[in-house]
Parts: structure tokens; C-alpha cells; sequence
């Protein structure tokens, strides 16, 4: 690392939640002794300020043999509270349908609903795809919606297959200051295409309807007024409808995943060659481009499992701190991969230290910005954990078993009382 990185790292390793809240109540008692409070009480406000709420993720076997499909179809959507406790899965019945799995895809503004992916392939078709080491995407091999899940009545819709135009339907995610609409992403014909739908799924609109490329990443601005994806690895910005679409003109190859900033005034993407990109950030009218930071030699992506993959892993991408004063990301450090975030005037930190070579990864924001979910493979196992935003001793919430793995965790936007997410095993 460069010399005028300043670190914030903490030298302990990762610690259970129980020691975790040892550790919190041996240090509420010494301040209360020191200060002739009530230990007791102490420990109940520091209780207060603990993570709320749910976090979101998937669970799923990571060694079975047979390749991509054996292990993809294990995949199940769960919630955890955000101190590691009442782990559940959702919406079983999903899945009693064979080579049928589902995935944790989000949330609702408010926190009321999950909104839950669900795959079905044949056999058939992973078979050929694990010979040729390539998707096949067809309507007789491949099924993929996504649905919104109430989680406190349990009732489950399937957005996507309201005035279906695809059997592939991924990405949904609810517009920016608009609660009448949902944003999707839609496979026509072997394209991606942006979409936006009512929020009963009716009404779907092509945003790039003559379009004959891929185009992902598509996101809507905090107004809700333009939007952004990747089309054939360049970023470009639109209105809200897809008119005049603009390509941002970064003078690389491979650019991927444009993500808004709080205020709206910037876009943050990785930049350069597919495995050798780093994040950058350009302006809403494309201008002031630059790089902020670099991956210092990780590719970018995250193997899921423990036999070979012919897809190669999932991306990791970087993403704004609430306040838009950080951006969060992942670099190499030694042989680890460490998280890290950089301030917009160019100051750096290293948020975890992690031995023998591990990876962290897919971070996300608590609601209040105070603390950071991720995963990380630090146990030998791919797990979730929680942290402090500025860094600090990771606590894990989830404990699957060796062969298993934790991924792609979303923490609930808001933390209404009311909600008890309904148990689904």
C-alpha cells in the first residue's frame, strides 16, 4: 500500500457474537465502575445502540459433485437479526417443486417486504451447460422470477410473472421516489433489457426496446428521474422512460454496475479490463471522471463454490457510504482481500485484517450507516459478519455447517417492531 494510506486495523481476529457481547459488557462495566453508575444499566443503553433489524442472505451447498447446478439448486433465501440470532429461511414452498431454488434479492423502502428470486433449470440443460461450460438460456431449460414477499403476513407475489415478457426476470428493485414503481431487468431474446413496471407487476415498458445488446446494472437515481446501466460493458445515463441515453465515455473496455450517489450528483463504477478494474466515479452529466481508488491486483470476483464453476464466481463491486462521504470496496493486501474504503478527497483505510490468505467481500450498510454486513471466508467457511463502519473486531451472524455457504447479505432498510418475518424450514 502507499505510503500516504493512513489504516484504521485492528490487530483481533474475528470474534463470536457471545464473546462479542462479553467484550461489550466487561467494558460497560468498567466504565460504570469507574464512574459509580449501574453496570446494568450502562450495558442496557450500549444494548440500544447494537444493530437492528434483519439482515438478508442466501444459503446454499458449496461441494456437492456434479458442477454448477447440483450446488445452485441447494440455494435457499433467509433472514437473520442483525445480532446473529433467529436465523430462518422464507418462502419454503417455493422450492418443493425439484431443481427449484430461491435467493435473497432485497428489499422494500420500508422494510415490509423481501424481495426473493426464484430459479428452477432442468437437469437436462445443467448438464449440457457443465459440458460446454456455458449458459443456455431457454424457455424450456431455464425459469427465473422474482417476487415480493410480505413478511409479516407471509403472501407471496410474483411481479414478474404478471404480463410476463420473459422467462427470465432478475433485479427488481423499487424506484426512487416513485412508490408506484418497480425496476426489473428482463432477458429478451439473449439480451438484457432495463424495464420498469407498476408495482403490481402490469404495465412493463421496455427502456431499451431496439436495443441488440447486454445491457445490466440498471439502477434508478435518488430522484428517480434518470437511470444508469451497463450496456456492452459501457456505462450510460438516461431518463427515466430511456430517453436520451448518453454514454459515459471512460476510454476503457470494461465498465460495469453504475451506482448512485445519496445526493444523486455522482456515479460509481468499476473501470478498465475485465479482472484488472478499479472503482471510479463520474459526474451525472458524465463529466469529472476519475479513478478513486485500486483493487491492488483482486479480480473482482468471488468463487461460490468448493468444486469447479464454470461461471467463475461473483462480482464484487464497490458502493457508497450513506452519507456519501465514503466509498467502500475491496482490495488486495498481501495475500488477503481486505475491505477498505476511500474518503472523495483520495484518504484510504483498511477496515478488516485477515490472515492466510482469505477474502471479504459484497459489503452492505446498516439503515443508520453505523455498521457494515459482509462476507468473508475467514473461517474456512463462507460466512457472514458484521462490523463497525470505521472498522474494527467482525462478529459473525451466520454459522453454516463446512459444505455450506452465506452469501449476498441485505440488510432491511427499516426495523418496524411490528414485523416477525414468518418461519418457512
Amino acid at each position: 500500500m502507499k505510503p500516504e494510506q493512513r489504516h484504521k486495523i485492528s490487530n483481533e481476529p474475528a470474534i463470536s457474537r457471545r464473546n462479542f457481547l462479553r467484550r461489550t459488557a466487561s467494558a460497560v462495566g468498567g466504565v460504570a465502575l469507574a464512574s459509580g453508575l449501574n453496570p446494568g444499566l450502562l450495558f442496557a443503553a450500549a444494548a440500544v445502540r447494537r444493530p437492528q433489524g434483519l439482515i438478508g442472505f442466501t444459503e446454499y451447498q458449496t461441494n456437492l459433485p456434479g458442477g454448477r447446478h447440483a450446488n445452485v439448486i441447494t440455494m435457499r433465501a433467509a433472514v437473520v437479526r442483525a445480532d446473529g440470532s433467529r436465523p430462518r429461511r422464507l418462502a419454503g414452498e417455493l422450492t418443493r417443486k425439484q431443481n427449484t431454488w430461491t435467493q435473497f434479492a432485497g428489499w422494500s423502502p420500508d422494510g415490509r417486504q423481501a424481495i426473493i428470486g426464484c430459479g428452477w433449470e432442468s437437469p437436462e440443460n445443467g448438464a449440457w451447460e457443465e459440458t460446454n461450460k456455458t449458459f443456455r438460456f431457454t424457455p424450456e431449460g431455464w425459469r427465473y422470477d422474482t417476487l415480493l414477499l410480505d413478511l409479516a403476513k407471509g403472501k407471496l407475489i410474483n411481479v414478474t410473472a404478471v404480463e410476463r415478457v420473459s422467462f427470465y426476470n432478475t433485479g427488481v428493485f423499487f424506484w426512487p421516489n416513485d412508490p408506484t414503481r418497480l425496476g426489473f431487468q428482463a432477458l429478451i431474446g439473449s439480451d438484457s433489457h432495463p424495464f420498469r413496471m407498476n408495482l403490481d407487476g402490469r404495465n412493463k415498458q421496455d427502456l431499451t426496446a431496439d436495443s441488440k445488446e447486454f445491457a445490466y446494472g440498471f439502477n434508478a437515481s435518488p430522484d428517480g428521474k434518470q437511470i444508469a446501466y451497463h450496456k456492452s460493458y459501457q456505462i450510460f445515463i438516461a431518463d427515466a422512460d430511456g430517453a436520451n441515453a448518453k454514454r459515459v465515455e471512460t476510454g476503457q473496455p470494461f465498465n460495469f454496475v453504475p451506482q448512485w450517489s445519496p445526493d444523486g450528483d455522482w456515479l460509481l463504477f468499476v473501470a478498465g479490463e475485465h479482472y484488472n478494474c478499479h472503482p471510479h466515479i463520474v459526474r451525472r452529466d458524465g463529466s469529472g471522471l476519475r479513478k478513486v481508488a485500486d483493487r491492488q491486483g483482486f479480480r473482482g470476483v468471488v468463487e461460490l463454490l468448493d468444486v469447479p464453476d464454470f461461471h467463475g464466481g461473483s462480482s464484487d463491486v464497490p458502493l457508497w457510504s450513506p452519507d456519501g462521504n465514503w466509498i467502500y470496496y475491496t482490495a488486495k493486501v498481501g495475500e488477503s482481500v481486505e475491505l477498505m474504503r476511500v474518503s472523495l478527497t483520495g484518504a484510504i483505510e483498511q477496515l478488516t485484517q485477515t490472515p492466510n490468505g482469505r477474502l471479504n467481500y459484497h459489503p452492505k450498510f446498516s439503515p443508520d450507516g453505523q455498521w457494515v454486513v459482509f462476507g468473508s471466508d475467514r473461517s474456512g467457511t463462507r460466512q457472514i459478519y458484521v462490523v463497525r463502519a470505521e472498522g474494527g473486531p467482525p462478529y459473525p451472524i451466520t454459522h453454516v455447517r463446512p459444505g455450506w455457504g452465506a452469501m449476498w447479505p441485505h440488510w432491511q432498510p427499516v426495523a418496524p417492531m411490528a414485523i416477525k418475518a414468518k418461519s418457512v424450514k
